[in-house]
């Protein structure tokens, strides 16, 4: 059986609209922006231009760290998964760094057995990093 690559969504690239050029052509494209790091590229351009008419400063100064632990399919291999005894999940856990506005600076996925203080210091060393300017980042008490 032959695998057909999906977005992130789930959505199977052979269902984009025909508004769109041939799916073949814009996967091709999509497929050499991500490996020239453009799709990250885009994605930070485009968020200093929201903030930016939000009245901001394009780079963020300040942000959001949270985690959640999320279910994992029997397919998700054993050693990229675990046990969160506080929310009673068998699966991953997955750290988000926003900025004040809640547009997205870092995501790590983990194991959900890991603890929120253990596991943050990654996201927060690729935060610093990424991001040079922040000066302050909000937790809950985890």
């Amino acid at each position: 059986m032959r695998s057909v690559p999906l977005v992130a969504g789930g959505i199977s690239w052979r269902s984009m609209s025909a508004e769109f050029p041939h799916w073949a052509r814009v996967h091709a494209i999509f497929r050499c922006w991500r490996e020239n790091g453009l799709v990250a590229e885009f994605h930070d351009r485009l968020r200093g231009r929201v903030r930016e008419r939000e009245g901001r400063e394009a780079a963020p100064t300040a942000g959001v760290i949270d985690a959640q632990s999320v279910k994992a399919a029997a397919s998700v291999p054993s050693a990229s998964r675990g046990f969160d005894g506080g929310k009673l999940v068998n699966g991953r856990k997955r750290h988000i760094v926003t900025d004040c506005l809640g547009l997205l600076l870092v995501v790590a996925v983990i194991a959900a057995n890991v603890g929120d203080r253990e596991a943050a210091t990654g996201p927060l060393t690729r935060l610093r990093e990424l991001h040079r300017n922040i000066c302050l980042v909000w937790a809950d008490g985890g």
